[in-house]
């Protein structure tokens, strides 16, 4: 099979890639289920790159229902080493407007009920993760969106919560007071299963309120 180092991940309103040449859809079978969708594969600008939905086409799959571990699995199967992962956010500072873009490099996790390893089942492992994102990946995402003249921040927390509802008024009071950037609800377990299977990742956050 054809190995595709660049993954790309859609979030809510990006279901497909402008630009991608020479498309193939693929379903690689993975031990822990079927992927969000069928995983497409093309060329952008001379580069080949392999482009999941995270919630399928048509937006059929929430934040809590997502199958993290086959989606990584299924883009590490394909030979993936770097993913771009595109989230919808919200702000939790006024200098950070809608329509602005953030490249987290921070996370705070406030999930309940995720599974968020591949380990376990009498293999125990232990992976650094203090810093989360990947700065190599993050530093060419940012610049990338300051030389095409995007309002992007670089750097800052991304809090992350179970859903599918949004947070209370208290607790964004008190979320805002631990000094967390923008809210959102699938980074995790994403970049700590794709950590593990030593995936390079990187987030463009869009402040959509």
């Amino acid at each position: 099979m054809e190995k595709i180092k660049i993954g790309v991940i859609g979030g809510t309103g990006l279901y497909d890639i402008k630009g991608l040449e020479e498309m193939k859809e693929v379903k690689p079978s993975t031990p822990f289920g079927e992927p969000s969708d069928n995983i497409i594969t093309g060329t952008l600008e001379g580069k080949r790159v392999a482009f999941l939905p995270r919630h399928a086409k048509g937006h059929r799959i929430m934040p809590t229902e997502l199958n993290n571990k086959a989606n990584i699995y299924a883009l590490k199967s394909l030979g993936v080493e770097w993913i771009i992962a595109f989230s919808a956010v919200g702000s939790m500072k006024e200098e950070i407007k809608p329509q602005d873009f953030l490249i987290p490099d921070q996370l705070f996790d406030r999930t309940k009920t995720r599974v968020s390893t591949f380990f376990g089942d009498g293999l125990v492992a232990h992976i650094s993760f203090a810093d989360p994102y990947c700065p190599t990946l993050s530093k060419i995402l940012y610049e990338t969106g300051k030389d095409l003249g995007y309002r992007i921040h670089n750097g800052g927390t991304y809090l992350c919560i179970e859903g599918p509802a949004f947070s209370t008024r208290a607790e964004s009071r008190i979320y805002r007071s631990w000094g967390v950037e923008v809210i959102g609800m699938t980074n995790l377990p994403e970049v700590k299963l794709a950590r593990e299977a030593e995936i390079c990742y990187a987030t463009v956050a869009l402040v959509t309120d």
